[in-house]
């Protein structure tokens, strides 16, 4: 299971490095264009904390920056990635 290392901005304008994500997979175009291929990793998926719902429904949480997502579908980043926030 790999960790991303995010870089922010505090309010003191320093950078400060972010490991509260964890790396599950990622997403590009499809060679066509018509679809995304999501792609995940198996053991980081099945390390990944769970929610469940009222009905019992189990479900993993997952996060895909929308900025990213919007750059690979116009074709300015060939992929992007899908991680799991951690407390």
């Amino acid at each position: 299971m790999a960790k991303e290392n995010k870089i922010e901005k505090n309010s003191e304008n320093e950078m400060i490095e972010d490991n509260r994500s964890v790396l599950v997979g990622y997403v590009r175009k499809s060679n066509a264009g018509g679809a995304l291929k999501v792609s995940i990793n198996s053991d980081a998926f099945s390390d990944c904390s769970t929610y469940v719902t009222s009905d019992g429904q189990t479900y993993v949480p997952l996060v895909v920056s929308l900025n990213a997502l919007s750059k690979v579908l116009q074709g300015e980043r060939a992929v992007t990635t899908i991680s799991q926030m951690q407390d």
